[in-house]
């Protein structure tokens, strides 16, 4: 089945929990411990910054999001984003095409920037970033911890203005 990717609605909640839960669990991509829930998820959709689901025969299979960079007024053309995969549709390029979407609906937003943090041993995140036109800017060393160990974060930014 062909994967598809649409804007998100707080519809999708559930499915995103599930999703970024399993990431969570996994330790492979976030430095968050705690599940979340349908409603905090729910809360994401701000109506400044998109989210997207990537969906197979109807059922949502994975997201990228972008939240808020910084409050300050001078990054309100920023976001960080996120790209979230679930267990049994990760290595078919979902994330790819997930993160291609994204940017697409950033540019109609009217966002400039897309920047986030990945840790280095996260090698798909990584080449899924480079193929969709994104620059390693540099390696936060010790950025933050999990489970006790310091992790460093690669740097990843793209124009899409």
């Amino acid at each position: 089945m062909p994967i598809t990717t649409r804007p998100a609605t707080p519809a999708d909640a559930a499915a995103i929990a599930k999703i970024y839960n399993q990431g969570i669990e996994d330790r492979i991509a976030t430095f968050e411990t705690r599940s979340r829930t349908p409603e905090e998820i729910t809360r994401w959709f701000d109506g400044v910054h998109p989210i997207v689901v990537a969906e197979e025969a109807g059922q949502v299979v994975g997201f990228a999001s972008t939240s808020s960079y910084r409050a300050r007024d001078c990054y309100s053309k920023t976001a960080e984003f996120s790209v979230y995969v679930g267990r049994d549709h990760r290595g078919r390029q979902v994330g790819r095409q997930a993160l291609g979407a994204l940017i697409e609906e950033s540019r109609k937003a009217g966002l400039h920037k897309l920047v986030s943090r990945i840790f280095p041993e996260n090698v798909a995140s990584r080449a899924a970033c480079r193929a969709a036109g994104f620059r390693e800017v540099g390696v936060y060393k010790e950025h933050g911890q999990l489970e006790g160990e310091w992790k460093d974060c690669v740097i990843v930014e793209r124009l899409v203005g």
